[in-house]
């Protein structure tokens, strides 16, 4: 089959028709494209916001920790003293 062949049988509405779609598949692949980089700046703010997260979680538990040995420690002395008080009535 020759290129004269081939062109006549595809009709200028055909090949507008299908130049109209070409051109619809390219937009709709840059517009995913688009998303996707989107998506995927979302996701590495959204690692780093975890990061963060965890490592203040992890500073918060120490410190948490820290408090109730102190609050124990405080409680136990003033048990002490309430009972050395008690000893002198």
């Amino acid at each position: 089959m020759s290129t004269s062949t081939i062109s006549s049988n595809i009709s200028v509405d055909e090949f507008q028709a299908l130049e109209q779609k070409v051109l619809r598949a390219v937009e709709v692949v840059k517009r995913e494209r688009e998303a996707r980089a989107a998506a995927e700046a979302e996701v590495a703010t959204l690692r780093a916001q975890l990061a963060e997260s965890q490592s203040l979680s992890t500073m918060v538990e120490s410190e948490l920790t820290t408090l109730t040995k102190e609050r124990e420690a405080v409680r136990q002395r003033v048990e002490k003293m309430l009972q050395q008080m008690d000893e002198l009535l």
